[in-house]
């Protein structure tokens, strides 16, 4: 417990309470256990004498304090009768009369400074009592509010708790609504998986096919572009053969001119002439063999549409989510009606548990407390008022003697001549003086109320701090009432006796009160699944056992999915039997990989009418270029032609002679393909669908795995979370019993307990002090003014009187020896 707050002596007071209360709790539990004192043989026990005097050790601290204060009690009241007795009679300073000393006035500023300074600590002890006092009223009285909060926390956490509850109970048509969402999309869920896992074989066997249809459309397309191609080149070939031949004798007529005679021309002429033979065709495209048979076959082979039953394969499987649907109502049907039933249960179940009676009865006793704390608050408050006023009246009796000593010092301070000798001293000095016997008197007369007061407080709030207080701090509380047998000796937990009526639970205090205080629910707080196991009754197995039955009695049937039928196939034969393979196409590459002409006539041309600018100037000139500007027409129109034909012709039989390659391996190889899907979909479908099935179970008996353990987890951690009641114990032991009232206690006792203590010094200065300030009866003088000291002449009448004063003769008094 943390007194710093309350005092600046709080560390002061805390170490004094370590001193005197280290080990109390220990102590308390040992003794508790043994039960000593039934009989009077029991004290006799050599572990009970033990323990006590264990006890007496532990206990030193407060025993010796309380000693000395039962000591001040006795001892100050009887000093001071005793001093009051002895001044009667003129002794202990009672005789009017002050021995003049050299060191007088060194005296009277020490016992000035001293009695200031116990009266200033006195002050301040006061002052922390009184604040200690007003703390604790005003403390008292705000209580009521913290109590209200706190029985409205109670209220909050009693009324919530039914609601809590429910609430979770609600959740559980969030978990079947998912539930059914997900049954009602049975098709592309369960659907989709068995169609996903299927497909890994059937979309490939399907692609095959579709491609080798797509395969049949372009060999028919390129055995039309050959035999297409093949009639052009041959046509083209035999018009250009016949062109040629006539420019070949054109020129041959216009070479044999007598202008090629001339020797001018006969070199040129005969060059050209000597080039004639290369104006003829290459490629004889006439003997390649026809395709008419190949394309024919393939043209049957396209009277059926292979691509449209290939494309009723591919939608007859992706069916496969409604075939689900169809063949899975009825079931589902149940399985819905098994997940109604389950809600019900859930129901019928938390409608059996008492928790409406319980939380009426808590409420009904709650209130009454309520009740009966705002009945008992006024009269709280009234002896609070008493306790108030009682120490308010001790601290204005330590006021009043401090203020005494204040005047005292005061007056006397202010009132002092030092001139003037002790029978003369001012009506201001000597009432100073006065004022501190008053002080002296009243000192002896409440010493010792105030030391009574601060023993009793010393040892039960001392006590209550460390015995309750730190305890209940550090838990060792919660430990020592955790004590097998403590409370009950035939219980070894009590706690659990008290709930559970079975005492060897493992439920102690301070593993509530920790819990409580983390805001756990009061579920797993109080341990109360010894008397209802909420995981048995949450038990997975209990309800989705039948939805897992039901689930796997799932049949689908997929038989009714047909890939490619049998006139599929057998147009894929067909179409594999079909002779392109037969096709000579080393012969058409042959013809292909030549030129349409010998020469390439567009350089034959340019060549020519090269050869003629080198003739003279004329007709023969002339002709030859006309014959070269007939070459190159011959080239555009004829040969061209062919090229791009020749062109047309070569990709169609490269792409035939690819088709064709291992052709019936191909397409034995896409039937396969097909006729293996077939027969998972027809004969392995089952075992796919069944572990989809599985995986379909298992996310729907997922969702209630996730609620029961969100339920779990709420009925542990959130449901009724007790928080509330850590709280109430918080307010009263910590709050209340300790922050409220055993610090306010402790540093009363402490304040007054100080001021109490610096009485004493405060007594032995003032009765000394008030010698120097009260006005004295007789004084010391001498009869030989010779004798007098220089510095005492010199001080005036400080302490002597003059032989004659202002003409009045002093007679001479004896002055006897001071008693003090």
């Amino acid at each position: 417990m943390n007194l710093t707050g309350m005092s600046p002596f709080g560390g002061t007071l805390s170490r004094c309470l370590y001193f005197c209360g280290s080990f109390l709790q220990y102590l308390i539990r040992k003794l508790a256990q043994q039960k000593f004192g039934n009989t009077q043989g029991d004290y006799q026990k050599p572990e009970n004498v033990v323990l006590t005097l264990q006890a007496i050790y532990y206990e030193i601290g407060f025993i010796v304090s309380a000693a000395l204060g039962l000591l001040f009690i006795l001892l100050l009241p009887l000093v001071g009768l005793c001093f009051c007795m002895c001044r009667c009679c003129d002794n202990c300073g009672g005789e009017m009369h002050q021995r003049q000393k050299k060191n007088a006035d060194c005296q009277r500023s020490c016992f000035a400074t001293f009695l200031f300074v116990a009266s200033s600590i006195i002050s301040v002890g006061v002052l922390c009592a009184y604040a200690a006092n007003q703390h604790l009223t005003s403390q008292v009285r705000g209580a009521k509010k913290l109590v209200n909060s706190n029985f409205k926390d109670l209220k909050v956490f009693l009324n919530d708790t039914p609601a809590q509850i429910d609430y979770l109970v609600s959740q559980y048509n969030t978990t079947k609504d998912k539930a059914l969402s997900d049954l009602n999309n049975v098709g592309p869920l369960l659907g989709s998986r068995v169609q996903e896992q299927l497909g890994k074989e059937v979309r490939p066997a399907l692609d095959a096919a579709l491609t080798m249809a797509g395969a049949i459309r372009e060999t028919k397309e390129a055995l039309e572009n050959v035999s297409v191609s093949v009639e052009v080149l041959q046509e083209g070939t035999e018009r250009l053969h016949g062109n040629l031949t006539d420019v070949k004798m054109h020129l041959s007529n216009t070479l044999n001119d007598s202008a090629c005679a001339a020797a001018q021309a006969a070199s040129t002429c005969n060059i050209i002439r000597n080039s004639l033979n290369q104006l003829n065709i290459n490629a004889n495209f006439s003997g390649l063999p026809g395709v008419s048979s190949q394309l024919a076959k393939v043209n049957d082979v396209l009277k059926i549409d292979l691509s449209s039953l290939v494309q009723k394969g591919y939608a007859a499987f992706n069916d496969t989510p409604d075939l689900v649907v169809n063949q899975t109502k009825n079931i589902l049907s149940d399985i819905k009606n098994v997940l109604e039933s389950i809600g019900s249960n859930i129901s019928n179940f938390t409608k059996t548990l008492p928790v409406q009676k319980i939380i009426a009865d808590l409420t009904v006793y709650l209130t009454q407390s309520e009740a009966n704390v705002q009945d008992y608050f006024p009269l709280v408050e009234q002896y609070d008022f008493y306790r108030w006023l009682g120490c308010l009246i001790l601290c204005c009796m330590v006021v009043l003697i401090v203020i005494f000593y204040y005047l005292g010092l005061l007056c006397g301070t202010c009132g002092y001549d030092k001139h003037a000798s002790p029978t003369t001293r001012g009506c201001i000095s000597n009432t100073g003086g006065n004022f501190l016997m008053a002080g002296v008197g009243f000192s002896f007369l409440f010493s010792w109320v105030l030391m009574i007061v601060v023993v009793l407080t010393f040892v039960t709030g001392g006590n209550i701090e460390k015995l309750v207080c730190e305890p209940f701090e550090d838990k060792t509380l919660f430990k020592v009432l955790d004590t097998p047998y403590l409370l009950n000796q035939h219980w070894k937990n009590y706690l659990s006796g008290i709930l559970f009526k079975n005492p060897n639970i493992n439920l102690t205090f301070e593993k509530v009160y920790s819990d409580c205080k983390e805001n756990k629910g009061i579920y797993t707080s109080l341990h109360l699944d010894h008397l209802f196991n909420i995981n048995e009754f949450l038990n997975i197995s209990m309800y989705t056992e039948d939805v897992a039955l039901k689930i796997e009695h799932i049949q689908i049937n997929l038989s009714k999915i047909i890939l490619l039928d049998e006139i599929g196939k057998e147009n894929l034969l067909n179409f594999s039997s079909s002779g392109i393979e037969g096709i000579n196409f080393g012969a058409y590459l042959t013809e292909i990989n030549k030129s349409v002409t010998k020469v390439d006539l567009l350089s034959f041309a340019n060549d020519l009418e090269a050869r003629a600018d080198q003739l003279p100037k004329g007709a023969l000139e002339n002709a030859l270029k006309g014959h070269a500007n007939n070459i190159r027409m011959i080239h555009s129109q004829q040969v061209v032609p062919l090229e791009q034909a020749m062109s047309t012709l070569n990709q169609s039989i490269r792409l035939l002679k690819r088709t064709s390659s291992e052709l019936m391996v191909k397409v034995k190889n896409v039937i396969s393909a097909v006729n293996a899907a077939q027969l998972l979909i027809n004969n392995n479908a089952s075992l796919v669908i069944v572990q989809e099935t599985k995986k379909y179970m298992d996310t729907i008996i997922g969702y209630f795995e996730q609620y029961i353990e969100w339920v779990k987890e709420s009925i542990a951690m959130e449901v009724a979370a007790c928080k509330p009641i850590a709280n109430v114990i918080d307010t009263a032991v910590d709050i209340f019993l300790c922050s409220y009232v055993t610090d306010s206690v402790n540093t009363f006792w402490f304040g007054l307990g100080g001021s109490s203590i610096f009485l004493i010094p405060a007594i032995i200065f003032a009765v000394k002090l008030s010698k120097y300030y009260r006005r004295m009866d007789t004084e010391d003088v001498y009869d030989d003014v010779e004798t007098i000291p220089l510095e005492n002449m010199e001080n005036g009448n400080n302490g002597y009187h003059k032989e004659h004063l202002d003409g009045i003769h002093n007679p001479v008094i004896t002055s006897s020896v001071e008693q003090w």
